[in-house]
């Protein structure tokens, strides 16, 4: 059973950090493409970040310097390192995977995803 699990959201002030984890249990890791998008109320979501095997990384811009995306292959886990937290990160973050050893692309489409999590909330206080 394919499942994923993201963790690590929480309130932040801004200027803060926190890490986000995806546990991706029964997956083939090496076939998958891992992204975080974020979502709020009304708005379509958006791509964040995503990360192939070989760590080939893509970045909103958004985010770019400020966001780190990794994986950790023995324990089928990846993660979003957030630093310097602003008013505007605030989102539902949700993990996604799809089966190409690729993200290409439309990295940051969400049709292009074919597993979610579940999400994991992220608020910053000013």
């Amino acid at each position: 059973q394919e499942h994923l699990a993201a963790s690590g959201g929480g309130s932040v002030q801004a200027g803060g950090s926190l890490k986000l984890s995806c546990a991706m249990h029964g997956y083939t890791y090496d076939t998958k493409c891992q992204g975080w998008f974020r979502q709020v109320p009304g708005k379509e979501p958006e791509g964040v970040a995503s990360i192939t095997s070989d760590g080939t990384t893509a970045y909103a811009e958004s985010v770019k310097g400020r966001f780190t995306i990794s994986r950790d292959h023995v324990k089928s886990t990846v993660y979003l390192q957030m630093n310097s937290l602003k008013p505007e990160d605030p989102a539902m973050y949700y993990c996604a995977a799809k089966r190409s050893t690729l993200c290409g692309s439309n990295w940051d489409r969400v049709n292009s995803y074919s597993y979610w999590g579940q999400g994991t909330q992220v608020t910053v206080s000013s």
